[in-house]
């Protein structure tokens, strides 16, 4: 996917499965509240893609903020944290894909204040079915949580074309 940044944009071209030029997003600034950079109150997940593991990955440590039961992460911001890692998977077909479901298996609290590790990666595709997979990692490598999700591939156009910048 190419990708072109100025400090007031950022506009996104990909090419879809059919090999059609896709310009889907053109937006002032990304206050998504996972990966968004402009959010204050937000977690800013960065993630970059492991070619030799063929996988995302996020390091990452979570504040006293993300708070629930004492000393550990809320079962909500866990969530979060998998679908985001889920989300970045489409990238690799290029193609924009929300979430429809998401199953998660918490294993064992997340720790508040540790080295976290999230990584994510693609289990199938069926037309414009993504089914996708991520984990939550401790310093020990020990999944902590796991989820799976399924993700529709949408037109951006259509779905985001009134709060696209003309």
């Amino acid at each position: 996917m190419a990708a072109r940044k100025s400090a007031a944009t950022k506009s996104i071209t990909a090419r879809s499965e059919a090999g059609h030029d896709t310009r889907y997003i053109k937006l002032q600034k990304n206050y998504c509240f996972a990966c968004g950079t402009s959010n204050p109150d937000g977690m800013r997940l960065r993630f970059t893609y492991d070619e030799d593991r063929d996988c995302f990955v996020c390091k990452f440590r979570l504040g006293k903020r993300y708070t629930g039961p004492p000393g550990h992460c809320h079962g909500g911001i866990i969530a979060t944290i998998l679908d985001e890692a889920m989300g970045k998977v489409n990238k690799l077909r290029h193609v924009v894909a929300l979430t429809s479901e998401i199953t998660v298996n918490y294993l064992k609290p997340v720790p508040l204040k540790r080295p976290l590790r999230v990584e994510s990666r693609e289990v199938k595709v069926t037309g414009r079915k993504h089914i996708n997979m991520a984990e939550i990692l401790n310093e020990k490598a020990e999944v902590l949580a796991r989820s799976r999700g399924l993700f529709i591939a949408i037109d951006p156009h259509k779905m985001f074309a009134r709060f696209v910048e003309k």
